[in-house]
């Protein structure tokens, strides 16, 4: 099929055409706070003093926030998940800088006393940065894929039911991934497989086989995913050290620091206080409902596992009938009650673990804290699943984040794995910062376990 001129150029040249699209978005930002802003405060377009440190803070903390969220990566991920990162970064951005200019006009001659002023202005830049994020993106997407066709998969496993996992999660990115076929990997006709593909998919395979696949999609030019194993966890967070002419990967054995655990505790106390503070309306209200719906107990308590095996009880919002079997929910169950599901869908039952934080059975951020019985399942099927007991259950953290409630037990343990060999204060802000998203993929997050699991 011939190619027109304008398409070879777009081709050509699409990272510089995205690099200016992102640019653009970030402009438009920037340029629709300042100038609808000025409108009342003339100073901050101008050579100034106020100009400069509101330009400043504006620019630190979008780029920090950013870099939480998630920038303008089409085509990298959904249009959803780049509107929401950005929309947050923004507003967040906004509101810092709004308050900060609040406070420099308060002075003898503007304000004498501090006020909250220009919030129509505010709610103005907030609307139009929002509609310009929609269409910049559904824009860049266009482009993306345009230029890019779906990637050709082929999905190389050792299990059929591990297979169709892995394949139901590509296909919920259509534009980027077209998947061929899913092939075992002991198959005969592994190679030509791969030879049709554009990109190799590597789940659950043994590491001896997939070291052969690596080296034939390096010679080949294909792209690889593979699911990482322990040994690649520490082999990601490892250094490379030369002893006298000897090349190694040093992956060296840490745990949480005595001046971590301290930072870590004040920031759960003082978090989860002001937690309860705030959100104290949302906690009254949806135990008004859970009562109000059945008379019944407003608050769940189960024994869960926490650092070193210790059990404590765990306190989260009842969303079932009292007495309901204690397993894991399916689709469709009927255990869980009309207010359940809606405090399920927006992990509103979840808050009252706030208490468990307080007390010091939990922490802000940590692997997720297991029932016993899946403690006791899922150590049995995988022993390293011990591993992830070696730091303080959290409500939020890689798993909570980035996994779903039906989400396997080996892929939550990896990311809880992760979680703990990348720990550091830094990622724990930044996984805090990162857990809104979650309220803005509800559906996705609290997807149950099918009937037949």
């Amino acid at each position: 099929m011939k190619r027109s001129g304008f398409f070879l150029f777009c081709t050509k040249f699409e990272r510089s055409i995205l690099f200016l699209m992102k640019l653009l978005v970030y402009a438009a930002c920037f340029a629709t706070f300042f100038l609808l802003f000025s409108i009342d405060n003339r100073e901050i377009i101008g050579l100034s003093r106020t100009a400069a440190v509101t330009l400043s803070t504006y620019a630190i903390i979008l780029l920090l926030l950013t870099g939480i969220y998630g920038r303008f990566d089409v085509g990298m991920r959904k249009n959803k998940q780049i509107v929401f990162s950005l929309i947050l970064s923004h507003l967040f951005t906004d509101l810092v800088t709004y308050f900060e200019l609040t406070i420099m006009k308060t002075n003898e001659a503007n304000n004498t006393t501090f006020r909250l002023e220009n919030l129509g202005i505010l709610l103005a830049v907030i609307a139009v940065q929002t509609v310009w994020i929609l269409l910049m993106t559904k824009l860049g997407s266009a482009f993306y894929f345009k230029i890019n066709g779906a990637e050709k998969c082929v999905i190389v496993t050792s299990e059929e039911e591990d297979a169709k996992r892995v394949a139901s999660a590509l296909r919920d990115f259509k534009r980027r991934y077209d998947v061929l076929d899913i092939v075992s990997y002991n198959s005969a006709d592994l190679e030509q497989k791969m030879l049709e593909a554009d990109t190799i998919v590597l789940y659950e395979v043994p590491v001896d086989v997939r070291t052969e696949i690596l080296d034939f999609s390096y010679q080949n030019l294909k792209n690889v995913y593979f699911n990482p194993h322990i040994a690649d966890i520490l082999e990601h967070n490892a250094k490379s050290v030369t002893v006298d002419d000897i090349s190694f990967f040093a992956s060296q054995f840490h745990m949480i620091t005595f001046e971590q655990r301290i930072i870590k505790r004040l920031m759960d106390l003082s978090i989860s206080a002001i937690g309860l503070l705030l959100l104290s309306p949302v906690l009254l209200i949806a135990a008004i409902a859970i009562k109000k719906h059945d008379g019944g107990a407003v608050f769940f308590k189960q024994k869960r596992a926490t650092v070193h095996g210790k059990v404590f009880e765990i306190y989260k919002f009842r969303t079932m009938r009292e007495n309901a079997g204690n397993y894991s929910v399916t689709d469709h169950d009927d255990r869980v009650t009309a207010p359940g599901r809606f405090l399920r869908k927006y992990r509103i039952d979840e808050l009252p673990q706030l208490f468990n934080i307080l007390k010091g059975d939990m922490s802000l951020v940590g692997p997720r804290p297991e029932m016993l019985e899946n403690v006791e399942d899922y150590t049995r099927e995988l022993p390293e699943f011990r591993y992830r007991l070696r730091m303080k259950a959290g409500l939020t953290g890689y798993a909570q984040i980035f996994g779903k409630y039906n989400t396997a037990s080996r892929d939550k343990l990896m990311l809880d794995l992760m979680y703990i060999e990348n720990f550091s204060i830094l990622r724990d802000i930044q996984l805090l910062f990162q857990t809104i998203l979650v309220l803005f993929k509800a559906e996705d997050s609290t997807e149950a376990f099918h009937d037949e699991d």
